[in-house]
């Protein structure tokens, strides 16, 4: 009986039959789990070297920034070459800013400036990586379990946004930070072996200059009916309430006295309402009437984040996280899957690069508006402001491309 639960409850992903996409889920999980370990104790080391939320904010920036100047570039990488060398690349790439901030913390020579550049670093690699990886997996599994291997993706991410920072934790307060960014090292190493067996969906040479590709790729989505709509929506989610994430540790400290332990469960309380959102997406498969469920999570999480700001209850407060990132993942991984499907196989990659460029490059902004903010009226008023906006907002965009008079391939 048990085998046979087994089987079905396999059978309802699809994307895992896929031998290639089920290696590379198992990789990446991996490397997931050590990315959360280095995101937590930079975020706490950040915190713990200057106790301000503007450093938080910078740090977020630095991070970020890179997407609004090399994300597009990426996409059109990722229309032009093997996306799965882009891939490998990146990732071998990725393991120099987690050896740095290591061999700075066992030697004594953190700055919160160095931190800063090194994370400048990371975002400009994440910045061509984003781009092949979301559109990857339409390569490896195919239109007709893309949705499941997105929703699975997420599952994987928010899988390891619960175990890295309670691991990251118990390490810290044992072994120092430099453990959390040692192993997170170490970690791409399963990611670029699996890689290297993939068999490459092969280099796709065009003639066209990179202007030429940009601009054809931003006529391609201003034509493509309710897409820019929804792109604006991300844009909207990334500028004002996606932000909040990088301020945990602030909550953590301010509001709830819990110091790196505490932080380390809110951060986990909201990666398992990821989790969760991300296994409902996977298991409801091709979802029906996709256009209601962006509608109610995209109104809920802000709601959610809004309720945060009022309670002084620290489990309380892990509940709402919980639920606030449950309708995150039900919102973005619905909107994502359309995009891509939406965008034919030539123009996917500038597609999603847009998507990134919006989705990440939004967030040094808001994350900047935050921290400051919060530094002069208090990190609950900071984040209680922008939720608000972003309902009002979301409602005006929502009718727009929940219109059924715009048209557009694969709508939701």
């Amino acid at each position: 009986m048990a085998s046979k639960a087994g089987i079905a409850l396999y059978n309802r992903f699809p994307a895992l039959q896929v031998r290639e996409y089920r290696l590379f889920f198992i990789a990446q999980f991996t490397s997931l789990i050590g990315t959360w370990m280095q995101q937590t104790a930079i975020g706490w080391l950040i915190y713990d070297i200057t106790k301000s939320a503007f450093y938080v904010g910078a740090a977020t920036m630095a991070l970020s920034l890179p997407l609004l100047f090399f994300t597009l570039i990426g996409g059109i990488l990722a229309d032009r070459l093997s996306k799965r060398n882009i891939m490998i690349t990146t990732q071998a790439l990725s393991i120099l800013p987690a050896l740095l901030l290591a061999m700075l913390i066992t030697f004594n020579a953190v700055h919160v400036w160095y931190i800063i550049i090194i994370a400048a670093m990371l975002g400009t690699i994440n910045a061509i990586d984003v781009p092949a990886r979301q559109s990857f997996f339409v390569e490896v599994v195919g239109k007709v379990s893309l949705l499941n291997a997105v929703a699975l993706n997420s599952m994987s991410f928010h899988s390891a946004r619960i175990i890295g920072p309670l691991v990251a934790g118990i390490i810290i307060e044992k072994l120092g930070m430099s453990g959390c960014f040692y192993i997170n090292a170490i970690s791409f190493v399963p990611v670029i072996l699996v890689l290297s067996v993939i068999k490459p969906a092969g280099a796709k040479v065009k003639q066209k200059s990179v202007v030429a590709d940009l601009q054809e790729g931003f006529r391609y989505i201003l034509g493509n009916g309710r897409m820019p709509y929804l792109f604006l929506t991300i844009a909207l989610f990334s500028l004002l309430v996606i932000p909040f994430n990088s301020f945990l540790q602030v909550f953590a400290d301010r509001v709830y006295h819990a110091g790196v332990r505490g932080y380390s469960v809110l951060m986990s309380f909201l990666g398992l309402g990821s989790l969760l959102g991300g296994t409902f997406v996977a298991l409801r498969g091709d979802v029906e009437r996709k256009t209601t469920l962006m509608s109610v999570t995209g109104i809920l999480y802000p709601l959610s984040l809004f309720m945060l700001c009022f309670t002084k209850s620290f489990n309380l407060a892990c509940l709402i996280l919980a639920v606030g990132g449950f309708n995150l993942i039900c919102f973005l991984a619905t909107t994502n899957t359309h995009m891509q499907l939406a965008s034919s196989d030539e123009f996917r990659g500038r597609v999603m690069s847009v998507y990134a460029f919006l989705f990440l490059g939004m967030t040094p902004f808001g994350a900047a508006m935050i921290g400051t903010l919060a530094d002069v009226a208090g990190i609950t008023t900071a984040v209680a402001i922008f939720p608000i906006i972003t309902l009002v907002c979301f409602i005006f965009l929502r009718n727009k491309w929940a219109d059924k008079r715009q048209t557009s391939p694969g709508g939701p």
